[in-house]
């Protein structure tokens, strides 16, 4: 794949990591990258006598909205889960963990009592009346909780979800706090679902900004990731016993978000289905994957005409504010569900035809592509990539200049008067921050009042992590044979390269390398990367591979109909002269033997 010919995925998630560190509250760290923040929000809770400084600010405001900040963190943690060996080749996992574990200090810290949780710090109205810095703040802090007498079922659900997968993504680095993630998890799980009802009915003050639309999928969410998590049947047999009575297998949705988990929640239990693990829960889940195949099929629009809607440049278009969020969070949930197919040797069935499983990969591509810059206004819709992007962000911090430039107060109504009416540039640049994005008609404003267009918020950003992990692993171009030592405290990857082979009388060759290895059961796994170099001054084309001795799982080829051979994917179907295409897999035991079919 040539690197010319494609974006850079792997700047692009640098970037969206940055977005992280700019929504940060509370006393930042020596490491924190984004220089234009300062401390802030450092008396949060005090006036209810808890300690609630930390955590992330929202969007372009700085109220601390518990429901979309545990969705942000639970995607955070399923990128960590799917595509940590890519994230480690990049050598960011350190950051990825960083940015889930600022979500669930502040979760711990708001998780005050088994059934007490903290769900909202600061006022949306109050806060809207004010344009100023989140180190000047002036609008009340006030905390609002959840206990028994104002429960708050799809809040709790989602924070027991972001609680068990980050738990997950924690394992492999820190056990310790892994385990306190999940005894936070269960606890969070038990409340919600004893105590059941809507979070905006305990917190009003929410309904306006994030009305939830039901909390029966974000029990259904914690109970599956909960499963994921320790294994425990229990939780596969809540799911499966009331996924009739909580709509599981019932509702079938064309939307992924921090409001509707039901897609989410169908795909993950695919993968228990798909793996052989149904036993007894089969014909269940069986339900359960038919909704997830519903999701997948109108993305790809191949639902027998109940699709989901599309612009006309191409990007999924489900709500008139922030849409970029559902287009975004469609792609990763794609991607994944791609992974699951390719894993089981799959199709996906649709009412109009069977789709394989590179295609649902080639869609979220389309989706990511779109988001950086392949549309109609040829525009980044992620702040701070490619050459045009948006500059008018609607965001007070990066809208008014740094507390280090202009280091006296930027008063409530001068922070109006003075920056947000302002027809220049914003000062600071919110790195990483996707907008919302255009209209149905591709249209797109570039004005710091056109908040439905061009504010970012945390669950748009989220699912882009583990969506341009996973997107940069098939667009590698030349990478060096040893890998960078890790950050200290930080997990990394380390290379060992052979030596390259070039296949007799063919006009390429192989560099085979070890990017990372684990143990299982007392079996050593490895992670092969292999690079293919054209070394002739012809284009290759129709490239075909055989692979012999894989046992393991495959990434960056398509699988033909014929067993063993592989071939480029549809999108990288011409090697350059001088240019590289690679591929990687997962092998117990020696590698496997790779050779030339055939080439054009």
């Amino acid at each position: 794949m040539n690197a010319s010919s494609a974006f850079d995925y792997g700047q692009a998630l640098d970037k969206s990591l940055l977005f992280f560190e700019a929504q940060r509250s509370g006393k930042l760290p020596r490491t924190q990258r984004v220089n234009w923040r300062g401390d802030s929000g450092l008396t949060d809770g005090y006036q209810q006598k808890v300690n609630l400084v930390g955590g992330y600010y929202d969007a372009g405001d700085h109220v601390k909205f518990g429901l979309p900040m545990a969705y942000t963190v639970t995607m955070l943690s399923w990128g960590a889960i799917e595509y940590h060996r890519n994230m480690m080749d990049l050598n960011q996992m350190g950051h990825v963990l960083d940015a889930i574990k600022w979500g669930t200090d502040y979760f711990i810290k708001a998780h005050s009592q088994p059934n007490v949780l903290w769900g909202q710090v600061g006022d949306g109205d109050s806060d809207h009346y004010c344009w100023e810095r989140a180190e000047d703040m002036t609008t009340p802090r006030t905390a609002y909780k959840l206990d028994t007498e104002h429960p708050g079922s799809d809040l709790a659900g989602e924070t027991a979800a972001a609680m068990a997968a980050a738990s997950m993504a924690f394992r492999p680095y820190n056990s310790s706090y892994s385990d306190l993630l999940l005894v936070h998890a269960k606890q969070l799980f038990w409340f919600a679902d004893r105590f059941r009802g809507l979070f905006t009915d305990s917190i009003p003050c929410a309904k306006e900004f994030y009305t939830s639309s039901g909390f029966e999928d974000e029990l259904l969410w914690a109970a599956t990731w909960l499963y994921r998590a320790t294994n425990d049947e229990s939780y596969l047999k809540y799911v499966v016993d009331n996924a009739a009575s909580m709509g599981g297998t019932g509702w079938a949705t064309k939307e992924f978000s921090w409001d509707n988990k039901y897609a989410g929640v169908q795909i993950l239990l695919s993968k228990v289905l798909l793996d052989g693990h149904g036993g007894a829960y089969t014909a269940t889940l069986k339900q359960y994957k038919a909704k997830a195949d519903y999701f997948a099929c109108a993305c790809q629009q191949k639902n027998d005409g109940y699709n989901a809607p599309m612009t006309p440049g191409g990007l999924l278009y489900l709500h008139e504010w922030n849409n970029m969020q559902y287009a975004a969070s469609a792609a990763f949930l794609l991607a994944v569900y791609s992974d699951y197919l390719t894993a089981a040797k799959s199709v996906l069935t649709c009412p109009d035809a069977n789709v394989q499983p590179h295609e649902l990969l080639t869609f979220a591509k389309s989706q990511a592509d779109y988001i950086l810059g392949k549309n109609p206004k040829s525009m980044s819709y992620i702040v701070g990539y490619g050459p045009n992007y948006p500059i008018h962000v609607h965001h007070r911090g990066a809208s008014i200049a740094s507390i280090s430039v202009v280091h006296s107060v930027v008063g409530c109504v001068q922070g109006f008067d003075a920056w947000y009416h302002r027809p220049a540039a914003n000062p600071n640049v919110i790195h990483g921050g996707l907008v919302g994005g255009p209209d149905r008609n591709d249209n797109f404003d570039d004005d710091r009042s056109n908040y439905e267009q061009t504010e970012p918020t945390l669950s748009g950003t989220a699912p882009l992590v583990g969506l341009f992990s996973k997107l940069h692993s098939l667009n590698l171009g030349p990478i060096p044979t040893t890998s960078p030592s890790p950050t200290k405290g930080h997990p990394g990857s380390y290379s060992h390269a052979k030596a390259p082979t070039k296949p007799y009388g063919a006009p390429v060759e192989f560099l085979h390398s070890i990017t990372n290895s684990w143990t299982v059961g007392g079996i050593q796994y490895y992670r092969h990367k292999v690079i293919i170099k054209n070394t002739s001054e012809k284009p290759i084309t129709d490239l075909k591979l055989v692979i012999e001795n894989l046992s393991g799982s495959l990434w960056g080829l398509t699988p033909t109909l014929t067993k063993n051979i592989y071939e480029l994917p549809q999108w990288s179907k011409v090697i350059k002269p001088g240019s590289e295409c690679s591929f990687v897999y997962v092998q117990g035991g020696p590698q496997a033997k790779v050779s030339i079919q055939s080439y054009h």
